[in-house]
């Protein structure tokens, strides 16, 4: 897990690449905890949240990202 600090420093595209990580990694946590095998509900939950953390670090970085016209 990385601070949002840590995440705040990286691009757009490290962040895109970062984000599809963590997403794998959540889809098969929920697969295995669906399929009754070994699995840590508090991974899960941290999961979920790092994912949301990258997503809302994802629009601040859009909106304050100099408008071309």
């Amino acid at each position: 897990m990385k601070k949002a600090a840590e995440i705040r420093e990286m691009n757009e595209t490290e962040l895109e690449n970062y984000l599809e990580d963590i997403q794998e990694e959540y889809f098969n946590l929920r697969f295995q905890h669906a399929t009754k095998q070994e699995s840590n509900p508090v991974r899960l939950r941290l999961l979920r949240r790092e994912i949301s953390r990258v997503l809302t670090i994802m629009t601040e970085k859009k909106k304050n990202a100099p408008k071309n016209k």
